[in-house]
C-alpha cells in the first residue's frame, strides 16, 4: 500500500526526472539549478544511467547487421557496461578531487548527479535509431553514424557546460580544467594498473611460496 510519503517521494523522483529533459535543451540554467536549487536526485541520475547502459545493449543486439555488424561470440557484455561505469567513475572522482583543489564548488554527489544528467540524449537518440537502423538502405548509412556522432557530441559538450557551472568557473577556466580532468582520468588508471599489477604480483609470490613450502615439507 503506497503510503503518502513514498507517492511524495515519488513525486519528487518524477519531477526530478523530467527537469533532465530540461537541462538537455537549457544547459546553463538547467545545471545551475539542477545542483544550487537542488533540482536534482540520484534516483533520477542512476535512472538516465540504467537507459543508456540499456541503450548501449539493446544496440548490439537489434541494430542493423549492415549498420553495426556484430558477432556476439566475441562480444563480452560486462565489458560492454563497464565501457560506461568505470569512465564515468573515474571522471567523477578525479573531475571533483581536482577542482575542489582549485576552489570549484561542485561536490562529488553534484558531479555524479550532473554527469549522468548529460547522458540523457544518448538514449534519447540511440532507441529510435535502433529502429531506425532496420529500415535504412546502405546509402543511407551515413545519415544514422552522423545521428550516433551527435548523440554522443551532445553528451560532451553538455558535460563541459554542467562542470562550469556546478563549479562555478568562466568559461576559459573550465575548459582548462575539462582537460586536467582528463589528464587526472588517466593518472587514475595508471595508479589502479600500478595497484593492481603489484597485487598480482603478491599473490603469485605468495602463491609460489606455498608451493616451495609444500614441495620441500613432502
Amino acid at each position: 500500500m503506497l503510503t503518502s510519503a513514498r507517492i511524495e517521494a515519488f513525486k519528487r523522483y518524477w519531477k526530478s526526472f523530467k527537469f533532465a529533459f530540461y537541462c538537455a535543451t537549457h544547459p546553463i540554467d538547467g545545471f545551475w539549478d539542477l545542483t544550487h536549487e537542488k533540482r536534482g536526485t540520484y534516483a533520477a541520475a542512476n535512472t538516465i544511467l540504467f537507459l543508456t547502459i540499456l541503450a548501449r545493449i539493446m544496440k548490439l543486439q537489434f541494430t542493423s547487421f549492415v549498420v553495426d555488424p556484430v558477432y556476439w561470440e566475441d562480444i563480452n557484455i560486462f565489458l560492454y557496461i563497464a565501457s560506461i561505469v568505470f569512465p564515468l567513475a573515474i571522471w567523477v572522482v578525479g573531475n571533483w578531487a581536482l577542482t575542489t583543489l582549485f576552489d570549484g564548488k561542485g561536490r562529488l554527489g553534484q558531479v555524479y548527479i550532473a554527469t549522468c544528467y548529460c547522458m540523457l540524449p544518448y538514449p534519447l537518440i540511440q532507441f529510435p535509431l535502433i529502429i531506425l537502423s532496420n529500415m535504412v538502405t546502405k546509402d543511407e548509412m551515413q545519415f544514422h553514424t552522423t545521428l550516433s556522432a551527435v548523440s554522443l557530441i551532445w553528451v560532451l559538450v553538455w558535460i563541459v557546460f554542467a562542470m562550469g557551472q556546478i563549479h562555478e568557473y568562466s568559461f576559459g577556466k573550465n575548459i582548462l580544467f575539462t582537460i586536467a580532468s582528463l589528464f587526472a582520468m588517466l593518472v587514475i588508471v595508471f595508479i589502479l594498473l600500478l595497484f593492481f599489477s603489484m597485487i598480482s604480483q603478491g599473490v603469485a609470490y605468495f602463491i609460489s611460496f606455498g608451493k616451495e613450502a609444500l614441495f620441500r615439507m613432502s
